[in-house]
C-alpha cells in the first residue's frame, strides 16, 4: 500500500508520498510514488500514485514514450504540451482507462485488484495551479477552496490533522509542517506505509520545483517534527481534565 497527500494552496502545492509498496507480509519493496517534469518558468507538472503497481507503471511509461517521441520531432499531444492543466488531468484518466481496459480482467482472474489511483498537481504559464485526484475508472475530482487537500493510498490516518489544519490560506511553511505530520501519524499506524518519502513544492505562478528532494529515515528535521509532534500530543494528554472522580 502506499499513502499520498497534496495539497492545493494560495500559495501553491505541497506533494508528500511513501515509497512502500507490498504484496503480502513477505513481498515488501520501495518505489518512487512522486514523480515530476518541468519546463521551469512554462509549466510543471507532478504525478503521485496508488493501487496496482504495474498499472501506474504502464500510465507512466506511456507518459514517457510520448515525451520522448515528441522530443524527437513527432507531432503529439503530451502531459508537457497540453493546453491546459486540466487537459493533463484528462490525459491521465485517459490512460488510466486504457489501461485499465488491458489489464483488469486477466489481473481480477488471478485474484488481484486492478484498483490505481493518481493525484494530479501542477501549473502552466498564465494558468491557475492545480489539483486532481483520477480514480481507476479515469474520472477525476478536483481540489476546491473548500476542500484544498486530496488523498490517496492508506489515508485515513493522516485525515485528521488536515482536516484541522489546512485551509487555502495555509502557508507553505505550514503546508510542510502538516504533511510530515500528517505522513508520521500514518507512519505509527500502518506498517505498509514506509521511509523513504519523496517531497515536492510549486510555488504559485513560477511554474518550476521550488523543492524536489527525498526525506531519509534519518533526516533530521523530519525527525524534528515527528518528535515534536509526539510530545506536544503527550503534553496535551496531560492537560486534560480527570474523568469520573478519578485521578
Amino acid at each position: 500500500m502506499t499513502y499520498c497527500v497534496g495539497l492545493r494552496l494560495d500559495a501553491g502545492l505541497v506533494l508528500l508520498a511513501d515509497t512502500r509498496t507490498n504484496a503480502g507480509l513477505d513481498n515488501i519493496s520501495r518505489f518512487r510514488k512522486l514523480f515530476t517534469w518541468e519546463v521551469p518558468g512554462e509549466r510543471v507538472v507532478a504525478l503521485m500514485t496508488a493501487g496496482n503497481l504495474s498499472v501506474t507503471q504502464g500510465i507512466l511509461t506511456r507518459i514517457e514514450a510520448a515525451l520522448a517521441r515528441a522530443a524527437a520531432g513527432e507531432e503529439i499531444e503530451t502531459i508537457l504540451n497540453a493546453e491546459s492543466t486540466f487537459r493533463v488531468a484528462e490525459i491521465i484518466g485517459e490512460l488510466m482507462r486504457e489501461q485499465q481496459q488491458g489489464h483488469r480482467e486477466p489481473l481480477m482472474a488471478q485474484g488481484v485488484s486492478a484498483d490505481a489511483s493518481i493525484i494530479v498537481a501542477g501549473q502552466r504559464r498564465g494558468g491557475q495551479h492545480r489539483l486532481f485526484l483520477v480514480y481507476a475508472a479515469g474520472n477525476f475530482i478536483e481540489a476546491t477552496e473548500d476542500t484544498p487537500f486530496l488523498q490517496i493510498g492508506e489515508h485515513k490516518y493522516g485525515k485528521p490533522i488536515l482536516d484541522r489544519i489546512v485551509t487555502r490560506h495555509t502557508t507553505l511553511a505550514e503546508a510542510l509542517k502538516v504533511v510530515c505530520v500528517s505522513m508520521d501519524s500514518t507512519l505509527r499506524s500502518n506498517l505498509s506505509v514506509g521511509m523513504p518519502l519523496d517531497l515536492a513544492v510549486i510555488r504559485a505562478g513560477e511554474c518550476r520545483l521550488h523543492i524536489n528532494r527525498r526525506i531519509e529515515a534519518d533526516d533530521p528535521d523530519y525527525l524534528q517534527i515527528s518528535q515534536g509532534w509526539s510530545e506536544a500530543l503527550r503534553g496535551a494528554f496531560d492537560t486534560l481534565p480527570p474523568m469520573w472522580g478519578e485521578t
